[in-house]
């Protein structure tokens, strides 16, 4: 009785090293894991701040009034931005440039309205909650002027209400595209068109088209592949 207790002892603290000795394992490679997820955030951190200064260096060159292909999964679009809204003009051309939209949803359609994108947190598919609620972490003051309206294909900085932003800044990266000219009507004068579509108006219908789920996000993602410049406004070299 008493060896089959020592044995059955025996058996059970080998088991705790074991069972011990696993887990410092596990914590080990989870923190190999860590480090290394910490080393290619860092290297992606690094290649980002190169590609925004090369895009702050290219700015200067654009011509007044550049155009740059939005390329989705379901088509491609060219916008042209406008240079009397400025601020928006450099903000998004430094954002496509940079690639900072590439990979990016329209998280947000509504057929007979728009379609929205430019949120970083549609990146995730674990994040879809907060998928509105992402930017680069500031604002781009108003730009908002009677020559450019809600017609369709027009190019408008999304941002918060007029009860935690009275000044109507814009957020520092989403926008929309206008769908149906007659549902945004009532935007003009509240937000800030900054360019239109010049080609592929076809796609924002086929894009507002989808089926959506709850908060209007599409059952099926439409991702911005890229947004680049177009050839026609590439400065000479």
């Amino acid at each position: 009785m008493k060896r089959t207790i020592f044995k059955t002892l025996c058996l059970a603290g080998a088991a705790f090293m074991m069972f011990s000795c696993g887990n410092k394992k596990a914590e080990q490679a989870a923190i190999e894991a860590a480090k290394e997820q910490a080393r290619l955030d860092s290297l992606a951190q690094v290649e980002y701040a190169k590609k925004v200064a090369e895009a702050e260096s290219l700015l200067p060159k654009l011509p007044a009034e550049p155009v740059f292909v939005i390329e989705t999964n379901l088509g491609t679009m060219k916008v042209k931005l406008y240079s009397d809204t400025p601020k928006h003009r450099e903000n998004f051309a430094k954002l496509a440039l940079s690639g900072y939209y590439d990979g990016m949803l329209f998280h947000r359609v509504i057929n007979g309205f728009m379609i929205q994108g430019g949120d970083p947190n549609s990146k995730d598919p674990d994040a879809e909650s907060t998928y509105g609620q992402g930017g680069p972490g500031y604002t781009v003051p108003a730009e908002i002027l009677p020559n450019h309206n809600h017609k369709k294909g027009a190019l408008a900085a999304a941002r918060r209400g007029d009860a935690a932003n009275p000044q109507r800044e814009s957020s520092g990266s989403q926008f929309y595209l206008v769908q149906d000219e007659a549902g945004c009507a009532s935007l003009d004068g509240q937000y800030t068109v900054y360019g239109e579509t010049i080609e592929g108006l076809e796609v924002i219908d086929k894009i507002a088209a989808v089926e959506t789920k709850a908060k209007d996000i599409p059952v099926n993602p439409v991702q911005i592949k890229s947004i680049k410049l177009d050839e026609s406004s590439k400065p000479a070299l």
